[in-house]
């Protein structure tokens, strides 16, 4: 598909004709310097519809989405040997239509699960994200599997696309998305009683065979939502990152993991302030904070309740606190004093070196679903799954979302880190600790 581009105004520093460049914001560029091949940095979506979409129609949809969200329509623009700058260029229409229906065949979903996982879309071609509609002759309605480059945007952003598009498709403009609430600022807690560059213990390496295969595997689970008092101080984010916590520090015990006692836990939990209506800024937009676990506090015998109450206290003060997107650090690896082929390099260095103090793992907590993502015809969504990249020295994330007052899961690992067996054990362990959060178990 032929791309037509921006024309600046007279006067503007660009010269006619050429399409619109946005220089990588800081998130962008690091991502960028860390791009590789054997575990490619993808966000996976699932959209699981009743029925069936017709097909000129969602793709008619979904260009008009895309329409309406032209920061979405960005490719990478080609650059120097010398270049000081990553640059995205805007393009009004897409190069290639992300749009496409796989023939209707048993074990369809799983290939396009695994496609997902292995191939990340081009940032050379806009938009840099792909959505396979997958039907199978014994499976009812449909899935939208979204495949999207973690480099240009996250997945709350390809959320806010598939609620426009279907919002298009139906021709019913859903209601206002409230703002996701931000806590009062308020001091820092003790985090974890640690010091602050103590080293944090890492998913202890499970059985992934004699010669695993670079990349990621993933396990989705449907789980009940954990229950709570009215009231309770802590909410279903604090009961997942307890969970969290309990499962990796189980996992390290029953591994035998050296210093599985000693050393701390830190989990990464992603933090979106953007507003979910028409108007959300789409690209990558959440800010990374740690929250900080002592070995003792999900050691043996916790006191679950206690470990709820204080997590809460950690999770509503980092929330609070402004903090740039990937901390104070990353900004300086990005000023452009230097070619970005120095940068990457550099980048990439400090990366390695710093892999026995990245955080444990992550969980990235979407929520309850703010759209209904009502198709029409096709129905409302029933199910709605991400998953979050896997990359080792990290390997294990944890992703969930809430639809239906069901919690979708997903679990994904580095396949040089586990095995299928291994991410089956985790599962179970999680089911079990977030069960153990419920206020029926408390």
């Amino acid at each position: 598909m032929a791309t037509t581009q921006h024309q600046r105004a007279p006067g503007g520093g660009q010269p006619p004709g050429e399409p619109v460049r946005v220089p990588f914001p800081v998130v962008d560029e690091v991502a960028r310097h860390c791009a590789q091949d054997a575990e490619p940095s993808t966000v996976h979506i699932e959209i699981h519809l009743p029925g069936r979409v017709d097909e000129e129609r969602l793709r008619s949809a979904f260009a008009a989405a895309l329409a309406r969200h032209p920061r979405a329509l960005m490719r990478e623009r080609p650059r120097g040997p010398l270049a000081r700058r990553y640059e995205w260029e805007l393009t009004e229409a897409p190069d290639t239509d992300p749009v496409s229906f796989p023939p209707c065949a048993p074990g369809a979903l799983e290939r396009a699960r695994a496609g997902a996982l292995d191939r990340a879309p081009a940032l050379t071609a806009s938009p840099p994200l792909r959505l396979d509609v997958v039907r199978e002759p014994d499976r009812e309605g449909c899935v939208l599997l979204f495949t999207v480059h973690h480099t240009a945007l996250d997945g709350p952003a390809c959320l806010r696309l598939a609620a426009t598009a279907a919002e298009i498709y139906s021709d019913s403009p859903a209601p206002p998305s409230p703002a996701p609430a931000r806590p009062d600022a308020a001091p820092l807690p003790r985090q974890a009683r640690t010091p602050a560059l103590a080293r944090p213990a890492q998913v202890a390496p499970g059985s992934p065979g004699s010669a695993p295969v670079p990349g990621n595997a993933m396990l989705l689970a449907e789980l009940p939502v954990p229950r709570r008092e009215s009231g309770a101080p802590y909410t279903v984010n604090d009961q997942l990152m307890v969970a969290t916590a309990l499962t990796v520090a189980d996992w390290n015990r029953a591994q035998g993991a050296p210093g599985a006692d000693r050393r701390p836990l830190r989990i990464t939990m992603p933090v979106d302030d953007r507003t979910r209506g028409p108007e959300m800024p789409i690209g990558n937009g959440t800010r990374l904070v740690e929250v900080g676990f002592t070995a003792a506090e999900p050691g043996p015998g916790t006191d679950v309740a206690a470990l709820l109450r204080t997590t809460a206290e950690r999770t509503r003060a980092l929330k609070a606190q402004p903090r740039p997107q990937l901390g104070h650090g990353a900004g300086l690896l990005t000023v452009p004093l230097l070619p970005v082929a120095a940068r990457a390099a550099l980048t990439r260095g400090l990366r390695v070196a710093a892999g026995p103090w990245t955080s444990t793992t992550l969980l990235s907590n979407i929520g309850r679903i703010p759209y209904p993502l009502d198709f029409g015809d096709a129905g409302r969504a029933t199910a709605v799954w991400f998953s979050a990249p896997a990359r080792m020295p990290r390997g294990l994330t944890f992703t969930t979302a809430s639809t239906g007052g069901r919690l979708h899961l997903a679990l994904r690992w580095s396949r040089t880190l586990l095995g299928e067996s291994d991410g089956a054990r985790l599962l179970d362990l999680f089911t079990r600790h977030l069960a153990a959060t419920s206020s029926e178990a408390i």
